[in-house]
């Protein structure tokens, strides 16, 4: 008789373990590729983690690593794309766990170049072809 008692207080406390630890935050290993690299950055990440806060992490987890090519720590540089889903990129404040995807692409953004007086001066000659642009820079080196 006692046992039967022990075994239902048992069982009782393993179900509630078990529902209490849904209301945990589901956490994932994701696998990100970093474009340039040769082989992805593996961690385990919480599925409500936002996408700069992975980027960050990704960031700091390829810096400790002694990875190449150096990125840098700024995540304001890179965007995160799920590699299972559509082209768009996730957006700095989208849950990671939006896309229910594992898989990940690191890129660098591309930043528009500033007008510079080299850059203007192609502007400038492009009626005249490539060839008089390259004649003058060369006069002018010289």
């Amino acid at each position: 008789m006692m046992r039967g008692i022990v075994n239902d207080k048992i069982i009782s406390q393993i179900r509630k373990k078990k529902y209490n630890n849904d209301k945990k935050k589901c956490r994932c290993l994701i696998s990100i590729n970093v474009f340039g690299s040769a082989g992805p950055i593996r961690f385990v990440v919480n599925e409500d983690d936002v996408a700069a806060a992975v980027i960050d992490t990704a960031l700091k987890s390829y810096a400790r690593e002694g990875r190449l090519p150096v990125l840098g720590f700024d995540a304001n540089n890179f965007i995160l794309y799920c590699a299972n889903a559509s082209s768009d990129a996730l957006s700095p404040e989208e849950k990671i766990g939006s896309r229910k995807g594992r898989n990940f692409v690191l890129c660098k953004k591309q930043l528009q170049p500033q007008m510079t007086e080299g850059r203007s001066e192609i502007v400038a000659h492009k009626g005249k072809g490539w060839k008089a642009w390259l004649n003058k820079s060369f006069k002018l080196k010289k």
